[in-house]
């Protein structure tokens, strides 16, 4: 028996240089630790960008009239489901080109599928510089489907499915990742000193131009603008309005503090703390300047207004949601809750419809979210500007030129009867509530 013994602890200890050998060739945590830190960041993100899908869905489902809220839910899943597609097959290679830039700065490479890593890939054969390419290609794709919401809420109540979904397909497949990559792909304005955080310019405004150049080729609601008075179009469902701008201030988390990229050393995770603190100190600010604004104003608070003006400060913020202090952010968040109060008005003084507020909140907002990059001392003005110009004549232009076009091959709008009695019905020959009398 001791020789049995002497012979095993003999061989244990034949197999020990062995063992040390293959412990000393794997990567420790200090090597894996930050690729994995960062990788869980871009999921846990995504995911929470991927819930604002449910609430831009749930905010415009209440602020239309409930003859139009199955249109709204359809185009919302629709448009989601697209811009995966269309990210997968264009936008992603497109928008992040590394160093297969078709024109250097400019234009990424067309038609390039994305590709994930092997299955059950080794640490030894991951690059472990930054993180997973899935994990990245999942989080950047909640953001596109994010500017095309914007484009649908403000088209509301008068806009044909398909040529709408036509229109998804150009802006998440061309036209959002050609200018992302001018920014965040290393093109151009990156180049030129332009600061976007999170996308108050690159995501936000986008969406606000191409809703914009929308709403003016498709003109207002039937009866929304008469007399030389404008007459209010209450939404279905304030409860649901309210709920969807609850999701969208949680997934909000995800979309700014995800922007860190980074999650692997105790500064990255410190600063994806503050960021969420200045985002939520924003969010709330916005809303609290709309609710006394609204009061003063109008004698009575304007529940709307107050969802509006929280989603205003979360734009404002989302530019530079790091460097500010609370006090920082309280500030800029507020200016957002006032721009949207006053800007709502001005545009149906211009007689542009917009249902849901989106081009206040997103373009407006956005604007001034990127201008008060300059005042953290991120970017000068002068670079801020000239991002914000370049985005606007970009997208406002390219988008006006789209739906002229999908307005003269196949019409945009539906028909005034079928305006009247409801897109859900005309359209989709379903509504949303059965029970009840249409709104």
């Amino acid at each position: 028996m001791k020789f049995m013994k002497t012979l095993s602890v003999a061989g244990a200890l034949t197999a020990l240089p062995t063992f040390v050998l293959a412990q000393d060739a794997a990567p420790g945590f200090d090597e894996i630790g930050p690729y994995i830190m960062t990788t869980l960041l871009f999921l846990v993100g995504g995911f929470l960008v991927f819930w604002m899908a449910a609430g831009f869905a749930m905010l415009e489902a209440g602020l239309v009239r409930s003859k139009n809220v199955t249109m709204q839910l359809t185009k919302n899943i629709a448009l989601f489901s697209i811009a995966s597609v269309m990210y997968w097959l264009i936008g992603f290679n497109l928008m992040y080109p590394g160093d297969a830039w078709s024109i250097a700065g400019w234009l990424g490479p067309f038609f390039s599928p994305t590709s994930l890593e092997p299955v059950g890939l080794a640490a030894a054969d991951a690059s472990l510089d930054y993180a997973s390419v899935g994990s990245d290609f999942f989080f950047q794709l909640m953001f596109v489907a994010a500017t095309a919401s914007i484009v649908s809420g403000a088209l509301a109540e008068r806009i044909k499915l398909w040529p709408f979904l036509i229109f998804v397909v150009i802006l998440t497949g061309v036209m959002y990742p050609i200018s992302g990559s001018w920014q965040w792909g290393g093109g151009w304005l990156s180049e030129a000193g332009f600061s976007d955080f999170a996308g108050s310019t690159i995501v936000h405004s986008v969406g606000g131009w191409a809703a914009l150049a929308g709403a003016l080729i498709l003109g207002p609601r039937i009866g929304k603008y008469k007399d030389g008075r404008v007459h209010p179009m209450p939404g279905s469902n304030l409860a649901l309005a309210t709920l969807g701008t609850f999701i969208l201030w949680l997934g909000w988390f995800g979309f700014n503090g995800g922007s860190q990229l980074a999650a692997g050393t105790v500064g990255d995770i410190t600063d994806v703390s503050r960021i969420f603190a200045n985002t939520n100190m924003a969010a709330a600010s916005g809303s609290i300047a709309a609710l006394i604004l609204t009061q003063v104003l109008y004698k009575k608070v304007d529940l709307t207004m107050v969802l509006n003006g929280a989603l205003a400060g979360l734009v404002s913020i989302t530019a530079e949601p790091l460097a500010p202090s609370l006090f920082g952010s309280l500030l800029i968040g507020g200016v957002g809750g006032v721009i949207v109060v006053f800007t709502v008005p001005l545009l149906d003084k211009l007689k542009i419809d917009d249902v849901v507020g989106a081009i206040p909140v997103h373009l407006f907002a956005g604007i001034w979210g990127t201008i008060a990059v300059a005042f953290s001392g991120s970017a000068t003005l002068g670079a801020q500007i000239t991002g914000i110009l370049a985005y606007g004549i970009f997208t406002f232009v390219i988008s006006l030129v789209v739906w002229i076009v999908l307005k003269g091959v196949m019409g945009i709008r539906v028909s005034e009867e079928a305006e009247i009695n409801g897109l859900d019905t005309s359209e989709l020959g379903m509504e949303a509530y059965p029970d009840f009398s249409k709104g």
